[in-house]
């Protein structure tokens, strides 16, 4: 078992009520409706932050009888590759570049991707990774926390579009300028696709700090909605964002989507401070609207994935969860669809094409309104249509929406 544990008591967020159990003999083997007793609770891989400083989003599902990771030497647990494409759908052909930005860097990444890809059949990784000046990436500090969170990016892209080239730009630090900074040589360096799994709360500074929107022109660029429930955090408040939301998602006997309903712990709301888009309609927010649009996020319905950093004894197979885990899915789906347009909005696909998305229908992640504003209540509860917690909905391959 690893001797990684919770970075900090007050990050256990939530109970494990249900988990996945896929035996280790095969990669594409349905998920079993049985529950586990070893599975108890999650904790951030990062430390909460305040200010405009990011934590990340991921969530590491911990063995309810030792507090510790929940870990294993041969992967034995969570949702596949093919799970995830049967159950979202899968898209088009196309094969973007896809740049994952985070803070820091992980030493062992591209051993450990190999593996990840190895296991599931996906092919040797076109892995770069560079600092946030476009220079080697040798140069960034590693950490165990943000590590683990690059190691869910890359194998959650790869998941669902292993042909893609990857990107990884490492910040400096988790500061907002220096994560902007990355996001903006992630641009340059040609990626089409880019992911951000962390955000920290909104800052009355932040509309000057919006490298992601900028970046956003003609490209997708997603960011996590947050791990805390109810609330925005930047920069998926980004108004050129694609900001996205978590679902629990059941699978049936055959891996199939069965259903889907808003995770509690995932972010949503109305922006403090970014000014609505042109595609965005709801009346109920006169800014910027969280989310977009939503995939698998609760740890209860979480992911396999392989991490060596920090780890001992070499169990080194994992089960993730958080909105860190839907940010990159969404954005390798934007990798396989169609080219986008110089300048485009490319947010604004998932506002016209809503029909080509599953509506989550069920669910809700916090009190977002009271008896004399139930208006509101779409902000934090699901409904037919638009709602803050999974946007549009989540992705279904039969009618590309990307």
């Amino acid at each position: 078992m690893s001797t990684r544990r919770p970075l900090a008591s007050a990050a256990v967020i939530l109970a494990m009520g249900a988990v996945l159990l896929i035996p280790s003999s095969s990669a594409t083997a349905s998920a079993s409706t049985s529950a586990s007793s070893s599975f108890g609770r999650s904790h951030r891989a990062c430390n909460l932050t305040t200010g405009p400083i990011a934590s990340c989003d991921a969530l590491v599902v911990d063995n309810v009888n030792t507090g510790a990771p929940m870990a294993t030497q041969a992967f034995t647990y969570g949702y596949t590759p093919a799970q995830l494409r049967a159950a979202y759908g899968r898209f088009g052909n196309g094969h973007m570049t896809i740049a994952i930005v985070d803070a820091y860097a992980h030493p062992n990444a591209a051993a450990d991707l190999a593996v990840y890809r190895s296991q599931f059949r996906l092919g040797d990784a076109v892995l770069r990774e560079y600092n946030q000046s476009g220079g080697p990436i040798s140069t960034v500090a590693a950490n165990v926390g943000w590590g683990q969170e690059q190691m869910l990016d890359l194998e959650m892209a790869s998941a669902i579009c292993p042909q893609c080239e990857l990107i990884y730009v490492g910040a400096n630090s988790a500061s907002i300028a220096d994560l902007g900074a990355a996001v903006t040589t992630a641009r340059a360096l040609g990626a089409q696709v880019i992911s951000n799994s962390y955000g920290s709360r909104e800052f009355p500074g932040e509309l000057r700090a919006d490298a992601w929107s900028r970046a956003a022109s003609g490209a997708a660029v997603t960011a996590s909605a947050g791990d805390a429930g109810y609330g925005v955090q930047f920069p998926a408040a980004a108004a050129g964002v694609i900001a996205v939301g978590g679902t629990s998602l059941t699978l049936d006997a055959k891996g199939s989507r069965a259903s889907e309903s808003v995770w509690s712990g995932t972010g949503s709301g109305c922006s403090a401070y970014v000014p609505k888009p042109s595609w965005q309609t709801d009346t109920g927010c006169t800014n910027r609207t969280v989310a977009d649009v939503a995939a698998v996020a609760d740890p209860r319905t979480g992911v396999a994935v392989y991490d060596s950093y920090g780890s001992t004894g070499g169990a080194n197979w994992y089960v993730f969860g958080g909105t860190s885990v839907a940010a990159p899915l969404i954005a390798a789906m934007f990798a396989r669809g169609a080219q986008f347009s110089a300048g485009e909005a490319v947010p604004a696909r998932l506002y016209a094409h809503a029909a080509g998305l599953f509506d989550v229908l069920s669910g809700s992640n916090g009190r977002c309104f009271t008896a004399h504003t139930t208006a509101l209540a779409y902000l934090c509860t699901a409904q037919p249509g638009y709602d803050g917690p999974t946007g549009n909905g989540t992705p279904n391959g039969t009618v590309d929406p990307f």
